[in-house]
């Protein structure tokens, strides 16, 4: 970990390695393929892929990056959609875990995908994603690497889930209530209450709760989960969880409080306390904080759906 969607252009990525959604002939296609060609420069690219080729579908090989902001450009063919019945999952998985291998191989700590086969090979879009995630997120159990999956668009995925949180919304999500809270703070400051007297150095540091690091050990502890599964679970690298257990006056942000919390299973009220302990809460102005507060209270604990949902209506990912 960590896994996040990306909407960009790939060929702008400064990641160690992008995948090129690749033919079999590894010669400059369009799409993708001619855009990465492009921004490489061809013909440097024709004379480092010529020796290479043919590969079969689902092969996987490395080039220099060229003129790219990568090191490395991987190469993959992806399966010619057709039914979905005559192998084109078990290929396009294989393309995801073929890639990851290479880049593991080349001791890459970061990677980016396009959707492979969702363009002109017709792979369903809904469909190429799952297999996608299911596949990184299968690798990144067992493995440590930045992976990023760049897409053009943002996805609406037409599923229940995301109809359910569309309603949610409808009723919970109020923009409005952040101007109504800043003009209740400006009439407070106005009367005064400012000046109210305020408790003493010694007062406050005596009621201060534990540190943050402590809480987050403990809660893992009485979850009975190692600290490899939740930080893997809430989509950080082990160097930020590192940072946050070791505390030293490190406070993590809301988004991977709010990731921890999914990772850990907590119920809306100790997600609410955990961000607490941070200065943090859930607000009704934000949309971002009702998605999230949603999946807490529909107990959905699973961080790549909750991003997915997160990506479909633009807003910022969880995870480091």
């Amino acid at each position: 970990m960590p896994f996040f969607l990306v909407k960009s252009d790939i060929t702008t990525m400064k990641t160690d390695a992008i995948v090129n959604a690749a033919n079999t002939a590894l010669s400059m296609g369009g799409g993708v393929c001619g855009a990465i060609f492009k921004a490489a420069g061809i013909e440097e690219m024709e004379r480092a892929c010529a020796p290479l080729a043919p590969i079969k579908t689902a092969d996987a090989v490395l080039t220099a990056a060229f003129n790219l902001p990568s090191k490395f450009v991987i190469h993959t063919a992806g399966p010619v959609y057709r039914d979905g019945s005559s192998g084109e999952e078990a290929q396009l998985r294989a393309c995801y875990t073929n890639s990851l291998a290479l880049a593991k191989q080349y001791r890459c700590k970061s990677i980016a995908f396009p959707l492979i086969s969702s363009g002109i090979y017709g792979y369903p879009k809904e469909d190429a994603l799952r297999v996608a995630a299911d596949a990184i997120q299968g690798f990144l159990q067992e493995h440590e690497m930045e992976v990023h999956l760049v897409l053009f668009e943002t996805l609406q995925p037409k599923s229940a889930l995301l109809e359910q949180v569309d309603r949610y919304l409808d009723t919970a999500y109020d923009p409005t209530l952040e101007q109504q809270m800043f003009d209740v703070g400006m009439d407070a400051f106005r009367d005064g209450c400012v000046h109210a007297s305020q408790p003493s150095l010694e007062d406050m540091l005596q009621t201060l709760d534990e540190p943050f690091c402590d809480s987050l050990l403990r809660l893992i502890q009485q979850k009975k989960k190692t600290e490899v599964q939740v930080y893997k679970k809430a989509n950080l690298d082990r160097k930020h969880f590192s940072k946050i257990r070791s505390g030293n006056g490190y406070m993590p942000g809301k988004k991977t409080i709010l990731a921890l919390a999914v990772a850990l299973e907590l119920s809306l009220e100790e997600a609410q306390w955990l961000l607490g302990l941070a200065g943090y809460s859930l607000s009704h102005a934000s949309k971002f904080d009702v998605i999230v507060e949603y999946c807490l209270t529909e107990h959905i604990y699973d961080i790549f759906a909750i991003n997915e949902i997160l990506f479909s209506y633009d807003q910022p990912l969880l995870g480091s």
